[in-house]
């Protein structure tokens, strides 16, 4: 097939051709993900809000697409850049989807010499054009980026109102989560633990949360720069100690700020189904699945400990406050796309409740449970 030229153009001026899959434009940061497969998980993250995913895995598209495995409502990506799009006559399903949700879609450039240079560099803007004018694009991105700049970007992504799951486990506890863009995957893994799972807003108070008497409190996985987000921190802060919590992702980095800690960006960002971790409660190492652009800093304090690392930089990766009732990792036990070995940190939580419960009258679960 003969496709139109189309050129993604960097802040910094910088010009990579590709061929342009459909009519479609955008602005965003330029990403890489080291996946192997994943790209519907990874397009409808809503952790990927404004951000143009490129992805190091030479075919896309090519094993189709089902609704199953989105981790949210939409498309989240502002635009998805890779060496070959699945396009013939007997399937397209995965292009035709992009182009129905108005993602710009750029094949065949060259995604290893983008992914290094991204490495070099570090974070930078960047936007899909149709034509090669570099100082109108620069502005256009300019102009973007600096409307996004100071954003809490999780409130723009967060449920609008509370909802509430039927859990799958009768016995099991009555969970909250704190959503700044969560990931379908993480309310699976929670609703087939808990006997009912309530979600709230990020703008949510501790009074509204404590309302409605959860056994425990889940912070999600969001987009956008950690130390924006002011309004749950003070949230999160007046509920230490009073409940157990666990964080993902955005979750972790802040329930650190909660405690005390700062975050800080990283280079070009931790994207991929194969981190290594170290797990210093258990020893041993596993891949993890990650999508982030910032970290904690490494300052553990008499009330926190840090339980997890990062082996491919040392960051921070996990963190735990007894004193708190708290712990959190940076990467997503809930993998999808990417390994399963983390999953057991959900059970962690739901035995963190039940330790907490049972040192009160009216513990959930059935009396053998409580005998435990």
């Amino acid at each position: 097939m003969n496709y139109k030229k189309a050129y993604l153009i960097l802040e910094d001026g910088k010009v990579f051709q590709g061929e342009h899959l459909n009519s479609c434009t955008g602005i965003g940061e330029v990403v890489f993900n080291t996946s192997h497969s994943g790209y519907e998980e990874m397009a409808t993250d809503p952790s990927y809000f404004k951000q143009i995913l490129t992805t190091t895995a030479p075919m896309q598209g090519n094993y189709g697409v089902d609704s199953k495995f989105w981790e949210s409502e939409k498309v989240s990506i502002a635009g998805f850049l890779c060496l070959e799009m699945q396009n013939s006559k007997r399937d397209s399903s995965w292009l035709d989807l992009l182009t129905k949700n108005n993602v710009p879609v750029l094949q065949g450039l060259d995604t290893r010499a983008l992914t290094v240079y991204l490495r070099d560099r570090g974070s930078i803007w960047g936007g899909v054009f149709t034509d090669l004018n570099v100082e109108e694009a620069q502005n256009k991105i300019e102009i973007e980026k600096n409307k996004f700049a100071t954003k809490d970007w999780t409130s723009l992504v967060s449920v609008g109102s509370k909802a509430v799951f039927e859990g799958g486990n009768p016995d099991g506890p009555h969970l909250g989560m704190l959503d700044f863009g969560f990931k379908k995957n993480i309310l699976r893994e929670l609703v087939q633990r808990a006997s009912k799972v309530t979600v709230f807003p990020s703008s949510s108070t501790s009074e509204e949360i404590m309302m409605e008497k959860i056994d425990g409190l889940m912070l999600s996985n969001g987009p956008g720069d950690p130390a924006l987000v002011e309004k749950p921190v003070h949230t999160i802060s007046a509920l230490l100690g009073k409940l157990p919590i666990m964080g993902i992702c955005m979750g972790h980095q802040l329930l650190a700020q909660a405690l005390g800690l700062k975050t800080f960006k990283l280079k070009f960002g931790h994207r991929g189904a194969n981190h290594p971790i170290k797990d210093l409660n258990k020893n041993y190492v596993y891949m993890s699945s990650q999508n982030h652009g910032y970290a904690v800093e490494n300052k553990e304090t008499e009330e926190i400990e840090f339980t997890h690392f990062n082996l491919n930089d040392d960051t921070v990766a996990g963190l735990s406050s007894v004193k708190n009732k708290c712990f959190s990792v940076q990467f997503h036990p809930e993998s999808h796309p990417g390994p399963h070995e983390a999953a057991y940190l959900f059970d962690d939580f739901i035995k963190m409740i039940k330790a907490d419960k049972l040192k009160t009258p009216g513990a959930f679960g059935s009396q053998e449970d409580q005998r435990v």
